[in-house]
Parts: structure tokens; C-alpha cells; sequence
């Protein structure tokens, strides 16, 4: 298997903040990955840059066998899929989910007068049934609920047949129904051999799919742990990075954590 990223003592300072600090991290085709931290941790920020968002302070970064800053970054994009809460922000409202979808193929938000071939409308159609909203494919992307959005965020992020899929807090905003839902469909993803390697952020354990494989931990931009899923997800780790007890468990492939409560006798 070959590596999709590949960090090494990867530093990210804005100002005198240090968002990330000397990050070694290698993510390999087949794997699934979910970085989890605290607000502040540097999360997000790690995902900006195996996006080909953001350049490193200091460190080397290879995103798909190519060394960011040696490579032109607007033709490494479009192998890269991602979902965010600012690339949500800048679709249409009134965008048609089907248009929201193809158009990721000339990497654009909102219909103009590019043209579309039969191959192209199939794939939208076809990532639409994938996760679950071909029903949609025909309302507005305003008219839609946080849970529709953010299925339909992912069916575009894969339009392209990315090599890499980045998913920036997917879960976030949404009721219980819709997050069991997102889950479901992430879990399909991750399960389906045929899926790109995947990076998905979050604050919460609860969001973690069934068939992901690895984790890692981060805390004021250093990683507290890093490595295959059940040695990185443990009540040490989780408490140490959050600051704070925590008790774990682990469920038919779902995890569940709270705060450790001590009991006065």
C-alpha cells in the first residue's frame, strides 16, 4: 500500500499560537482514520493542510505521492474530496441537489454555463442513492434539513472519484436521528473496499463509524496518541486529551463516553 498523506514534524504557527506542533502522522490508501481533540486542539487545522489548504509553518507534508509546495495545489485538489462547514456556507440555497452534486466535477459552487455529459448526471444520481437521498435530488439545497445537507455534501465530495476523503465534523449541528443517520452512511462508506482512504473530524467518540480503523488524539496542536483504533481509543488516552476522567465503552461497534463520576461514600 502506498501513503495518501504523510507528515513529517509538521508545524503550523499563526502569530505566536502554535496551532500544530511537529505532527508525524502517515495515513496509507486503505486505511480510515478519525482525529479527535478538544476545541482548540488543532483539528481542523491539521485537516486544512492534508487539504491542500494550507502550508506548514515548517515540516514536509506529501499529500498523494506529491510534496506540498513543490506541486501546483489546484491541480492536487481536485483528487482530494472534503466537506466543511465553509464550503457549506458558500453553496447556493437555491442550488438544485442534483446541480450541487455534478457540479463538483469543474470543481465549482453553483450552475453556470458549464456543460455536463450523460456520464456525469449517472455519477451524481448514483452517489445520490449511495447515501440515501435521491428523493432530494430535484429541491433546492435551502429547502433542505442540517442531516440532508450534510448527506449531500458528502455525495458531492465524492463526484470526483477523490483518491482522499476529508470530512470536517460531518455530525456537527445535527438532532439524533440525523447523526444516526450520517453514521450509518459513513459506516457503508467506510466498509465499501472501493472507498478512498478517509480523515474524518470530530469532538465526539459517539460519531466514530463502524469500519473505521485508526485514530488519533490531538491536544493543543501535539498528538497525545496516534495509531489503530482500539489502542488509540482508550480511557487513558481519551481523559489525557481531553483534560478530564472519562469512562469508555464499546458497544456493537459504537463507542460511548462520559465523565468518570466519583461517588462519595
Amino acid at each position: 500500500m502506498s501513503a495518501v498523506l504523510e507528515f513529517a514534524d509538521v508545524t503550523v504557527r499563526r502569530g505566536q499560537a502554535t496551532l500544530l506542533d511537529r505532527v508525524n502522522w502517515t495515513v496509507e490508501e486503505d486505511e480510515r482514520w478519525v482525529v479527535l481533540g478538544p476545541n482548540g486542539a488543532g483539528k481542523t487545522t491539521l485537516l486544512q493542510v492534508a487539504a491542500a489548504q494550507l502550508h506548514p509553518t515548517s515540516g514536509v507534508v506529501g499529500i498523494l505521492e506529491e510534496v506540498l509546495g513543490t506541486v501546483d495545489v489546484f491541480d492536487l485538489r481536485p483528487r482530494i474530496g472534503l466537506t466543511s462547514a465553509a464550503l457549506a456556507e458558500r453553496i447556493p440555497r437555491d442550488e438544485r441537489v442534483h446541480d450541487v452534486v455534478v457540479s463538483a466535477s469543474y470543481g465549482v459552487l453553483g450552475r453556470w454555463r458549464e456543460v455536463y455529459d450523460d456520464l456525469d448526471h449517472g455519477r451524481a444520481q448514483d452517489l445520490l442513492v449511495e447515501v440515501g437521498v435521491k428523493h432530494l435530488a430535484d429541491r433546492t439545497f435551502g429547502t433542505l434539513s442540517e442531516g440532508e445537507r450534510k448527506r449531500v455534501q458528502v455525495a458531492r465530495a465524492l463526484m470526483t472519484d477523490p483518491e482522499l476523503l476529508l470530512l470536517d465534523e460531518p455530525a456537527a449541528g445535527l438532532d439524533l436521528g440525523g447523526r444516526e443517520d450520517l453514521v450509518s452512511t459513513l459506516s457503508s462508506l467506510a466498509m465499501d473496499p472501493d472507498s478512498p482512504a478517509t480523515v474524518l473530524v470530530s469532538h465526539h467518540v459517539e460519531e466514530i463509524p463502524p469500519g473505521f480503523t485508526h485514530a488519533m488524539l490531538l491536544r493543543g496542536g501535539q498528538v497525545v496518541a496516534s495509531g489503530l483504533l482500539d489502542h488509540v481509543v482508550t480511557e487513558a488516552n481519551l481523559s489525557a486529551a481531553f483534560s478530564m476522567p472519562l469512562t469508555l465503552r464499546h458497544e456493537d461497534g459504537r463507542w460511548h463516553a462520559r465523565r468518570r463520576v466519583r461517588h462519595s461514600r
